[in-house]
């Protein structure tokens, strides 16, 4: 069966289909639409939004993945990348292969994003380290963390939001 096509609706932002579709191809097409707000040169100064196409992006994982956002100093985004993945409950992050990336894509900051497949998107006490581990080795590259978001089916939470950053 082939992807029903969005037809831009007459609001702005608004759009319609030309057929019914089905759960999956919902999914696909938010999924599109996610990659689209998040391509390279996107300004990402709209924090929620962000948020809200990571987890589109990530939602429906059976393993934890991490990522990294490259902006440049002007918040565009330069490249959004999976660099590891792991298993249903954590992921083995290593901050040199982090800050390799970002040196890699001359980013001035980053965004740090992760799933949790178990849906519940509270960060552990790892979650929390881990970040402030590679917030310290990107610092001395002076290389800003803007954030680390955190998604679940349940929603995201930013810990740049919550002041753990």
């Amino acid at each position: 069966m082939s992807m029903p096509q969005l037809i831009a609706g007459e609001d702005p932002g608004t759009y319609r289909v030309n057929r019914p579709f089905t759960e999956a191809q919902l999914l696909h097409l938010a999924k599109m639409m996610a990659r689209k707000r998040l391509s390279k040169g996107a300004s990402l100064n709209r924090p929620t939004q962000v948020h809200q196409c990571l987890q589109t992006l990530m939602l429906d994982y059976p393993h934890e993945v991490f990522g990294i956002l490259c902006l440049d100093s002007q918040h565009r985004l330069i490249a959004f990348d999976e660099l590891f993945r792991g298993t249903i409950d954590s992921a083995s992050v290593y901050p040199r292969e982090v800050v390799k990336h970002a040196l890699h894509h001359n980013a001035a900051a980053v965004i740090l994003v992760h799933n949790h497949p178990s849906g519940d998107p509270e960060p552990s006490d790892a979650d929390r380290r881990i970040t402030q581990r590679l917030k310290e080795a990107l610092g001395l590259m002076e290389i800003r963390t803007l954030d680390h978001v955190v998604v679940g089916h349940e929603g995201f939470v930013s810990l740049a939001e919550r002041g753990w950053l």
